[in-house]
C-alpha cells in the first residue's frame, strides 16, 4: 500500500495544470501593477476631471509642454527661437530673498519696500 501512496504524490507534482495556474497568477499581478502605474500618471486618459500641465526638458532647446484640460490634450514644442510681437508692459516681477517670485500687475501700487 505504501507504493500506491507514493505514486499518487508523484503524479500530483507532475501535473501541468499547476504550472498554468501559477502563470495566470503571475500575469494577474503584472496586470495589476501596470494598471496602478497608468492610474498614477499625471496625464491619465481615464481621469478627465483634472487639469494638468507637464513640462518636459525645461529650459532646454527641445522643451515640450503638455496641457490636459478635461478630455483635450494639447502639445507645444519649443523651436529654440526667440518670439517677437507687439504689446505693452503688463507688470513687474520681483524675486524675494527666499527665491520666490512675486508678480505685481501694472497699475497696482505696492505698499511696502521690495528692495
Amino acid at each position: 500500500m505504501s507504493q500506491i501512496d507514493l505514486n499518487i504524490i508523484e503524479e500530483d507534482e507532475d501535473d501541468p495544470i499547476l504550472s498554468v495556474v501559477n502563470m495566470v497568477d503571475l500575469f494577474l499581478v503584472v496586470i495589476a501593477v501596470l494598471l496602478i502605474i497608468v492610474m498614477s500618471n499625471p496625464i491619465n486618459p481615464f481621469n478627465s476631471a483634472e487639469n494638468v500641465t507637464v513640462i518636459k526638458n525645461a529650459g532646454q532647446p527641445n522643451m515640450e509642454i503638455l496641457v490636459k484640460e478635461g478630455d483635450e490634450l494639447k502639445e507645444y514644442k519649443s523651436t529654440g527661437q526667440m518670439g517677437e510681437g507687439k504689446g505693452s508692459k503688463a507688470g513687474v516681477a520681483y524675486r524675494l530673498e527666499d527665491g520666490s517670485m512675486i508678480y505685481v500687475p501694472e497699475g497696482i501700487q505696492a505698499s511696502g519696500s521690495l528692495q
